[in-house]
């Protein structure tokens, strides 16, 4: 079941960049191997895109807790990631009833349904991530995964 959004959807051509693809952008180390994913996305963090509330304490999480980055250097990434991205977008009561709707129709955990439910009220046509099936369609927004090889 589909609700019905109020938001009016443009034709917006950026994609909604999950929270993988800030981890590889921001916080990997390239000497670590990966150099590849690292940037791709980096490339796509630099073309910008929309990121929400969620995808952002999703990365602070990771950032402070896997990589030990200080506040200050979160801060900074932070700061970095806006100004490619944009505010990030809120979290809505209306999106999460659509991610409710989605986790039951699609068996989403409901995390992945609200980076959904979000993407989908910003009107994004493409989710980069590398959570979801590649090249699944959702309610008409296709999800890539920019580093699955061909």
């Amino acid at each position: 079941m589909r609700i019905n959004l109020t938001a009016t959807k443009s034709t917006m051509t950026r994609p909604f960049l999950d929270t993988n693809l800030l981890v590889y952008a921001a916080l990997q180390d390239k000497s670590d191997g990966g150099s590849e994913r690292i940037e791709k996305a980096q490339t796509l963090l630099t073309n910008g895109g929309i990121v929400s509330v969620q995808v952002l304490n999703e990365f602070i999480d990771l950032a402070r807790r896997k990589f030990k980055q200080d506040w200050r250097q979160v801060r900074n990434l932070l700061r970095a990631i806006e100004l490619s991205c944009g505010s990030a977008l809120p979290l809505t009561a209306e999106a999460q009833r659509l991610a409710v709707e989605l986790a039951v129709g699609h068996k989403f955990r409901i995390y992945d349904a609200m980076i959904v439910a979000t993407a989908l009220d910003a009107g994004c046509d493409v989710l980069y991530s590398e959570d979801f099936q590649h090249g699944r369609k959702i309610e008409g927004m296709r999800v890539e995964n920019p580093f699955r090889r061909p």
